[in-house]
């Protein structure tokens, strides 16, 4: 990042490549840590808190313009201690300071993140995103604006300390349980529904104006919804399936989805989905592989398919790791910009295809059109393959195999350009997102590499990551560290859940109690919901509570879902409380703002509507034909484990499902079993009661 190499900062020692990318600035970094904490009260001086990532484009210009300059770094190391923090390593201090700067300022906070705290309590008196080295765009300079700060503080530190009480009063609110709810009902499950429609946009797809997220939450909220009028004897809410099926459309056919290589940009600046903000984050991935490969279950469309091929191809490409974790993200920018990697000009295509591969593809992806991204062509769908069979009267089959075709070639030359940078750490709780989205499309497209590829992260996790009875919640270079959050934990049992669907291993489950175990006796709030440190976490200004969807799922969202399913699968009465007192108690939250909530929203669904539970016991191929259909519909309220007969000592009530015959089959529904199953024709029948069948 920086040519300064004359100088190096505390950063050196740190695994984040983010914090090593400021590692040789001249500003005296220091990574959150009690040396510049103490330093900090030792000198009386006031805390300058940088938070972003290494994706991060606007963390990057920031940085190149100040913390480069060796003018701007010697007024910061003058007036300030520097902590520069990489918030997917310790997103604890992220959402706090997230929260405040939001306090504070009244606005939306994001990346870079900078906020002033008062040295001895770490209380943030100021807060903004992105400043520029100059004045432009109604913002000061960070120079000027460092040095008003400080002025500020000397001249008005009386005030500064009532705003400060204020402040953490107003945090400590924030994480404290409201007045629980006596008992759940679905309103915030229609409410929801009425929410998103109306945010909805008709032309497009997807929420809202630009800059658009793929919001997968959402989306799957939406599938679920019309999934339960489908099978609980009313009518299909079809207005629900469109606008799902729609914004899945455009988003795959859209510049945010990369056309060529697979993966999903984190967000599209345009309201069409064309040109994208072009990092790619492991977690958007993770989410969007298990939808699309859902909305393939529930609707056959073949574009979903064909995206879940790319996107898991790309993941296991580029985003794992020999050992088998999962890195976390590619960055926008290559040789100083933003989507350099991406774009294209139609003579570097034309002469790289034959003329009948470019004729198709200039209609395709719009070559023929004006340029969409600053003089070039970034590649998105204009016109679809079904629309150019139609035009050119060519078959289905050959358009698709001339595109592939084209594809692969323009890949491969891609292949040879300079590189977006790739942050390599491996983190537990975007793990378990991806573990659950490979897992999830595995089994629904019968894709056996993509659940092998999911078992081998979970077993790096397990080799690198849980150290005597805890998680830890990032590796790199060999090195593992950092106490685990409430996210850690939770997604990889979401994950790990997902991939005991896909394929029977008695360690996986057992690791997946274990870490309930834990999230139970350290993250619990007594008052109900889930903390998001544990008790024995570093003591910060607040201990978060979060329960809204932000770019990832709530914890506490995916804590509600898993302990009920986990309860219901064991028969686990400790677990199906825990889910239940969840949800009472993080009720006025949902209540006031459900379409927010998507996550919870799911574990509140199937509290009200409680589980399938299927257990099938055999071995050889009946059992696999059995399983096959299981694998055939969709049923997002059904959990599936397929055990082996040779499997004897098995947790709960498992251990009561015993194999007898060539297959038997265990299904209940909530805590109501019916007789063992040993006839295909009525296993078939009790599983056709619970699912959606496929429209195509």
């Amino acid at each position: 990042m920086s040519e300064h190499k004359q100088y190096t900062n505390q950063l050196i020692n740190e695994t984040s490549p983010y914090l090593l990318q400021h590692a040789h600035n001249p500003v005296d970094w220091y990574p959150w840590g009690p040396e510049a904490l103490d330093r900090a009260r030792r000198e009386n001086r006031p805390i300058l808190l940088s938070v972003g990532y290494s994706a991060c484009h606007w963390c990057h210009v920031m940085a190149h313009e100040s913390f480069e300059d060796p003018e701007t770094a010697d007024l910061m190391n003058r007036l300030f201690i520097n902590i520069k923090v990489d918030r997917e390593e310790r997103p604890d201090l992220d959402k706090i300071y997230q929260t405040a700067h939001s306090l504070l300022t009244q606005r939306t906070g994001g990346w870079p993140l900078t906020v002033f705290l008062t040295p001895d309590d770490q209380v943030p008196f100021f807060a903004g995103t992105y400043f520029p080295n100059e004045p432009r765009h109604g913002m000061p300079a960070f120079a000027d604006l460092m040095q008003r700060v400080v002025n500020f503080l000397a001249e008005h530190e009386d005030e500064i300390r009532k705003q400060n009480t204020s402040l953490v009063n107003a945090l400590e609110s924030i994480s404290a349980a409201g007045t629980a709810a006596e008992a759940l009902h679905g309103a915030p499950l229609d409410t929801a529904r009425q929410q998103l429609e109306r945010s909805f946009d008709e032309r497009h797809g997807g929420f809202g104006e630009a800059p658009k997220f793929p919001h997968p939450s959402n989306l799957e909220r939406l599938l679920r919804h019309w999934a339960g009028t489908c099978v609980n004897g009313g009518g299909a809410d079809q207005r629900a399936l469109h606008l799902t099926v729609f914004t899945l459309e455009q988003m795959a056919q859209g510049g945010m989805n990369d056309q060529l290589g697979g993966g999903f940009c984190r967000y599209s600046v345009d309201d069409r989905w064309m040109i994208p903000h072009f990092e790619k984050m492991l977690y958007d991935n993770g989410a969007l592989l298990a939808l699309y490969a859902e909305a393939h279950a529930a609707t056959g469309n073949p574009l979903f398919k064909r995206t879940c091929e790319q996107t898991a191809a790309w993941v296991m490409r580029e985003m794992q790791s020999e050992e088998g974790g999962y890195y976390s993200s590619l960055d926008a920018d290559s040789e100083g910009e933003e989507g350099k990697f991406y774009v294209w000009t139609p003579e570097e295509v034309e002469s790289l295809l034959t003329a009948e591969e470019y004729r198709l593809c200039a209609r395709h992806f719009g070559l023929d059109k004006h340029p969409n991204f600053e003089g070039k062509w970034h590649l998105h769908v204009y016109r679809s393959r079904e629309q150019l069979a139609r035009e050119f009267s060519l078959e289905a089959t050959e358009v698709d195999r001339l595109i592939t075709q084209a594809c692969d070639k323009l890949l491969a030359a891609r292949e040879r350009r300079v590189r977006p940078g790739r942050d390599d750490k491996v983190l537990t709780a975007w793990n378990g997102l991806m573990i659950r989205g490979m897992a999830v499309a595995g089994r629904l497209l019968d894709r056996p590499e993509w659940i092998d590829s999911a078992g081998r992260a979970v077993d790096f996790i397990h080799e690198q990551l849980w150290r005597d009875g805890r998680l830890l919640a990032t590796f790199k270079d060999g090195r593992a560290h950092l106490n685990a959050y409430l996210d850690d934990y939770v997604d990889l049992i979401d994950g790990l859940l997902e991939l005991l669907q896909a394929r029977w291993r008695d360690r996986d489950l057992l690791f997946a109690i274990e870490l309930a175990e834990v999230v139970l006796d350290h993250f619990r709030d007594p008052a109900g919901g889930f903390f998001f440190t544990s008790d024995d976490h570093e003591t910060l200004i607040q201990r978060p509570k979060p329960n809204h969807d932000d770019a990832t799922p709530s914890g506490n969202g995916i804590a509600a879902k898993v302990f009920a399913r986990l309860g219901h699968l064991l028969g686990e009465a400790a677990y199906l409380d825990a889910a239940e007192h969840s949800l009472k108690a993080l009720w006025p939250s949902v209540e006031h703002m459900p379409h927010g909530h998507a996550s919870l929203l799911v574990a509140l669904e199937e509290s009200l509507n409680p589980i399938q539970t299927v257990i099938l016991r055999g071995s050889g191929d009946a059992m696999a034909a059995w399983q096959r259909r299981l694998n055939a519909a969709y049923a997002p309220r059904r959990l599936a484990l397929v055990i082996p007969e040779s499997e004897h000592v098995l947790p709960g009530v498992l251990s009561e499902r015993s194999a007898q015959g060539e297959v038997l089959a265990y299904i209940c529904t909530g805590l109501s079993c019916s007789a063992p199953v040993t006839d295909f024709d009525i296993f078939e029948t009790l599983l056709s009661e619970s699912e959606v069948q496929t429209s195509a």
